[in-house]
């Protein structure tokens, strides 16, 4: 098989094995992450790497929030709600993870339980807060560079057996995630990442989502052929 094969069979893990994953392998792959460019090699990102009591008051801290109608307070700003082929895309992943989980358009209580799974932080092991350094935050690099050493770290983390599900829900009370994962003031809270080992018996972990292709995202410009 293909290194392209295998990175079309890539998908986002949403249930994992009740399986702690061990402090030495998380240092690995965020060294491994850390080698990520960024502008001026200012290494804008920090990590807080969460488990246990801590991550399960999140969880708890999270649900209760939303359930009561707690207005999101995420740091990273969201923008206005997808529309046109960006929203019919988010639409069809959604279609798809609802298809294998066997959740009916009507079942109210099932599709509300996959939402929560979210601020859950999927259940995961593991949470990996993302997080910039606030002094940088009049710019858009620093941004950039975050979003490049996340994908570095899924990557790593995917190398070694690990999934993840890159995510905001689990972020979006942002003030329930600063006091029981302890960030500084002086950090701005941008993405998180569960992570674990994949349970290849959960339906939604076979899930590919579809792609564009190479025709449809670039122009090549130049070229002979």
């Amino acid at each position: 098989m293909s290194f392209a094969d295998v990175v079309r069979g890539r998908r986002s893990i949403r249930g994992y094995l009740d399986k702690p994953v061990p402090r030495a392998l998380i240092e690995e792959i965020l060294e491994i992450a850390m080698r990520a460019p960024s502008s001026m090699n200012t290494q804008p990102w920090n990590f807080h790497v969460i488990t246990g009591e801590p991550l399960d008051r999140i969880r708890k801290g999270n649900t209760e929030n939303i359930l009561a109608g707690v207005p999101d307070s995420r740091e990273f700003r969201r923008g206005s709600a997808f529309e046109g082929v960006h929203r019919e895309r988010q639409i069809h992943v959604a279609k798809q993870l609802f298809g294998a989980m066997g959740i009916e358009r009507d079942d109210k209580e099932r599709r509300q339980d996959w939402v929560l799974r979210g601020f859950r932080q999927f259940d995961a092991p593991v949470c990996v807060i993302i997080t910039y350094d606030r002094v940088l935050d009049d710019g858009d690099d620093s941004k950039f560079d975050c979003g490049a050493v996340t994908t570095a770290l899924v990557n790593a983390a995917w190398s070694r057996g690990l999934g993840c599900v890159i995510n905001s829900q689990g972020i979006m009370q942002s003030p329930v995630v600063r006091e029981h994962a302890g960030i500084p003031d002086d950090q701005v809270i941008m993405k998180a990442v569960a992570l674990g080992w994949p349970d290849e018996t959960f339906p939604a972990n076979a899930v590919v989502s579809t792609r564009k292709s190479v025709e449809e995202a670039a122009r090549f410009v130049g070229f002979s052929d």
